[in-house]
C-alpha cells in the first residue's frame, strides 16, 4: 500500500516543509511526492523537493519517490485539478493514502488543493496553522507545539 503526499509549491521553503514535517511526526511517511511546479518557482524546485524527500527519511521513511506537474503556467486551472485528483483516484483503486496539503502556494492553488481533496475524497486534507506570525520563517522542529495546530479537514466536516 503507497501513501502518498500531493501539494502545491511555493517560494516559501517553510511553507511547503512544515506541514510534511507536521504529517511525519504524527505517523505519515508518504512513499510518494506529488509536488505541484509553476513558472515562479522553478529556481528554488530542486532544492526544496531534495529537502522534502530528507524530511521523510529523517523521520524513518524510506526516500519518497518524487512526481512533479509542470505548469507552463499558473493558471492553468484544469492542469491544477489533475495534479491532485488522478493520484488520488489511482490511490484509492490501488489501496493506497493520499493526503492533500492545502497549506503551500497561491491563495487560488490551495483553494482548488482543498476542492479537489474534498471531492475526490482523499484521505486527508490537511493545513498547518501557526497561530504566532513571529515563526513564520521558522522550520517545524524550531515552532513552539502551542503555537501550531496542524488540521486534517477531512475530520473536521
Amino acid at each position: 500500500m503507497v501513501d502518498a503526499w500531493l501539494t502545491t509549491m511555493s517560494t516559501n521553503l517553510e511553507a511547503v516543509i512544515n506541514p510534511l514535517a507536521a504529517a511525519c511526526e504524527d505517523g505519515f511517511l508518504p512513499d510518494e511526492l506529488h509536488v505541484l511546479e509553476n513558472p515562479g518557482v522553478t529556481d528554488q524546485f530542486d532544492d526544496i523537493t531534495s529537502m522534502m524527500e530528507r524530511v521523510v527519511i529523517e523521520y524513518g521513511g524510506d526516500a519518497p519517490e518524487l512526481s512533479a506537474t509542470r505548469l507552463d503556467e499558473e493558471t492553468d486551472f484544469q492542469r491544477i485539478v489533475e495534479h491532485f485528483g488522478e493520484p488520488i483516484s489511482r490511490l484509492h483503486d490501488d489501496g493506497g493514502t493520499a493526503a492533500v496539503d492545502v497549506t503551500p502556494g497561491r491563495k487560488f492553488m490551495s483553494a482548488i488543493a482543498f476542492q479537489a481533496g474534498m471531492q475526490f475524497e482523499a484521505d486527508h486534507v490537511y493545513y498547518l496553522y501557526i497561530s504566532n506570525n513571529r515563526f513564520y520563517g521558522q522550520l517545524y522542529p524550531d515552532v513552539p507545539r502551542p503555537v501550531t495546530e496542524f488540521i486534517d479537514f477531512t475530520e473536521v466536516f
